[in-house]
């Protein structure tokens, strides 16, 4: 039979090796949450357009987890209603990069780049802001796409198209979906990643924070929570 104080030690040993563990555990997943939040902010950074400043931030749930959602409008005021122009991100609370939304006057009636242009442009961006979504994606379809733009001139309220070319993907991984549109100056417009599709009756089932329409359906207004 052990000795007791043998024993003791050994149970000593097993409990300072587990809080040894538990500790490295949550060192390693804060240090994760770190990086994942200084890739985001500096894949941000360098989308963000010239002039923009924040207009409002508000706690939001995607897919029943928590995020930020945090809007930008022109230092100028030009077009800064809801459905006008607007830099708008959204960031899970664990830092990761849901998506953002770039969406400028000064980008609408250009020349869209190609689509084998388009999909360049958009593997480039990924590799640097969601290599994650890498190792299983695969491209769906390269196809323009519309975004609203509400613009004021003298006065008055014109509805206007900004196009991209959008790269749709699917993360074969989990089913979801990803989607980067590239703008006529040849940047990332949108993105968006982590979307649940319902496939039948056919509709998007993740909530659509970056969509003015969808947040002027909700009720939901440009200021603070």
């Amino acid at each position: 039979m052990p000795h007791p104080l043998i024993v003791f030690a050994a149970i000593g040993l097993a409990a300072a090796t587990t809080a040894t563990g538990s500790a490295f555990a949550r060192t390693k997943a804060m240090t994760e949450t770190t990086e994942t939040s200084q890739s985001a902010a500096t894949t941000l950074q360098a989308a963000m357009p010239h002039g923009y400043r924040e207009a409002g931030r508000r706690a939001i749930v995607v897919d029943g987890e928590g995020a930020e959602l945090v809007r930008h409008t022109r230092i100028d005021g030009r077009n800064a209603t809801l459905g006008g122009e607007h830099f708008s991100t959204v960031i899970a609370d664990d830092g990761r990069l849901k998506g953002f939304a770039r969406i400028d006057l000064d980008l609408v009636g250009g020349p869209l780049p190609t689509r084998p242009e388009a999909q360049a442009i958009a593997m480039a961006f990924l590799r640097d802001a969601a290599p994650d979504l890498l190792p299983a994606l695969t491209i769906s379809w390269i196809e323009p796409h519309d975004e609203p733009l509400r613009v004021t001139r003298d006065g008055r309220t014109k509805r206007l198209m900004l196009t991209g070319m959008k790269v749709k993907m699917r993360n074969s991984a989990d089913g979801l979906w990803i989607w980067v549109i590239v703008g006529a100056d040849h940047k990332v417009m949108v993105f968006e990643r982590d979307i649940h599709w319902i496939s039948f009756p056919g509709r998007r089932g993740t909530e659509k924070w970056l969509h003015d329409s969808w947040l002027a359906e909700k009720g939901y207004g440009i200021g603070q929570s």
